[in-house]
């Protein structure tokens, strides 16, 4: 990565990425996150430092597809209302510089606390590199930089960094600034991938669909199918998953409409090209097979029903091995086969969302035992039965989500509490709230709005979230609006319905105020499915 190995840091000479002194120097920091989390964390009133990296270090081959990837390290700007805190510090580094009404915008979103006392307490660092390379790599890259990325922390014994997702690129920077890493030990990672997600379901007793696992060539994908369809012989279709995909973009589905009873193997390996179609647009079945090649995979069955609920439970591990569940979502999806991550709705469903908190906690006892940590959500697909609903786990996301966004901003700005009797929010002032949220609301006539538009448009139409009533719509990912005519948004209000009707008009509203510079009709706006 072109670092200087004999730069000195905090604990010594930089070690080198991978090696057993970096390992070491990394498992000493994590220790300091026990008395952070014991001591520091609860009290309102003590000096910390957040390090914000929000790289999104991920198969470049996925992220490529995505608009506007580069303004997802966006998302996590609800971070600065930690700053709600006096004497709480945030640094937040990012690949391009973000623009200052951006930052204003959630500044003077924090509740009880004057904007310029937060702005002192903020340092704002960028590689000025908007180029597609995971952020983590650009900030290593950069040795003057990481110097001020450490000038910035005044006490690190009292400081942490907390990132999207954790690679070996997080824990190297972790090292590099001489502070532990509030997420999960990059060795730990395969816990959240497909494979590793169905051996602690296993483990937890919480029910997945039938799948073989360990796919890692065609003539396993053959065998693989074969052998599902053989045990059930009415199966229709089935699902082949990347191990390390996300967001239903690394899925891709196999018919097996005409298939024969015998012979069963050679009829898939003569059918895969033609009959496996990935999600991912513009991907070829032979790229998918390259890539299923190169990180392994799985395939399962396809749960048909004419219902079909995606909901999904949303934890936290803590240092102390704590487990915690956060919320339940509906999560909105789409695609020709409906496993495209779009958006979500909290909470979810009264029937069953208590049944999926139970499954979360069991995946977190097993997942803290393995020496897990930090936020993991669980995906499921459910079916209405005749006692009530079958729930199918589907996959563990053990990293920051679609879904953390919207329920740290629930939080920040309303400082209540999730009820695990009910699995409902309420704030600080005893009402009952709920939300609909997107990160992926796109209009070709979007395009040439700049941010300080786009607030100004929801504010002359009362539509921004008010303090006072604890309504309206929250926006983020607004840096991409002008160029990629995209953004993200939380609607919050007292109902799932009340919450999904703000939705619909913060967008009808957009599309009013942009009529006037276009001459043919504006487009539906649309949601496009990418990162959850």
């Amino acid at each position: 990565m072109g670092m200087d190995h004999a730069v000195n840091i905090p604990g010594g000479i930089v070690p080198e990425p991978g090696s057993d002194e970096e390992r070491t120097r990394f498992h000493n920091l994590q220790r300091r996150l026990v008395p952070l989390v014991s001591n520091v964390f609860p009290d309102r009133m003590a000096e910390r430092t957040v390090v914000v990296v929000p790289s999104l270090s991920l198969d470049t081959d996925q992220l490529h597809r995505i608009d506007g990837i580069v303004h997802y390290e966006e998302r996590m700007l609800c971070l600065l209302m930690l700053l709600r805190m006096p004497r709480t510090r945030i640094v937040y580094v990012t690949s391009r510089p973000i623009p200052s009404t951006i930052v204003d915008y959630y500044l003077h979103l924090l509740p009880g606390i004057p904007a310029h006392h937060a702005r002192n307490r903020l340092t704002l660092l960028s590689c000025n590199d908007g180029s597609p390379d995971p952020l983590s790599e650009k900030v290593l890259r950069r040795p003057r930089l990481l110097d001020r990325i450490r000038e910035a922390i005044p006490e690190p014994t009292t400081a942490h960094m907390t990132c999207f997702n954790s690679t070996p690129l997080e824990l190297t920077l972790a090292v590099q600034l001489g502070i532990p890493m509030y997420a999960n030990d990059p060795d730990r990672r395969w816990l959240g991938g497909k494979i590793g997600s169905r051996a602690v379901f296993a483990a937890a007793g919480v029910q997945a669909p039938r799948a073989v696992a360990g796919l890692r060539d065609v003539d396993d994908i053959g065998k693989g199918l074969a052998e599902l369809r053989e045990e059930d012989p009415t199966l229709r279709r089935a699902v082949l998953k990347l191990d390390e995909g996300f967001s239903g973009e690394g899925n891709a589905t196999f018919d097996f409409e005409g298939a024969p009873a015998t012979r069963l193997e050679a009829w898939v390996l003569a059918h895969l090209m033609e009959r496996l179609k990935p999600i991912a647009p513009g991907m070829s079945a032979e790229r998918f097979i390259e890539k299923l090649q190169s990180m392994t995979g799985i395939v399962e069955v396809f749960i048909e029903s004419n219902v079909k609920h995606s909901p999904s439970v949303q934890c936290r591990i803590d240092p102390l091995g704590r487990v915690e569940a956060i919320s339940t979502h509906e999560q909105v999806l789409g695609g020709s086969t409906g496993q495209v991550y779009e958006g979500c709705t909290f909470p979810a469903n009264a029937d069953y969302r208590r049944d999926l908190q139970d499954a979360g906690l069991r995946v977190g006892e097993e997942l803290a035992a393995l020496g897990a940590l930090g936020r993991f959500s669980v995906d499921f697909v459910s079916v209405p039965t005749e006692s009530g609903w079958d729930h199918h786990a589907l996959e563990i996301n053990l990293r920051k989500g679609g879904t953390t966004l919207p329920s740290l901003v629930l939080q920040f700005l309303t400082d209540g509490s999730y009820d695990l009797d009910t699995g409902t929010y309420r704030s600080a002032l005893g009402s009952e709230l709920c939300y609909y949220a997107s990160d992926n609301v796109q209009s070709d006539h979007y395009r040439g709005l700049l941010p300080e538009d786009v607030i100004d448009i929801i504010v002359c139409d009362g539509l921004h979230f008010d303090q006072a009533r604890q309504l309206g719509t929250v926006f983020h990912i607004i840096g991409a609006v002008s160029e990629y005519g995209k953004l993200g948004m939380v609607s919050i209000a007292s109902t799932p319905e009340g919450a999904r009707s703000l939705h619909d008009r913060t967008i009808s509203s957009l599309d009013r105020a942009v009529v006037p510079l276009w001459e043919s009709p504006v487009p539906a706006s649309r949601t496009q499915p990418r990162l959850p």
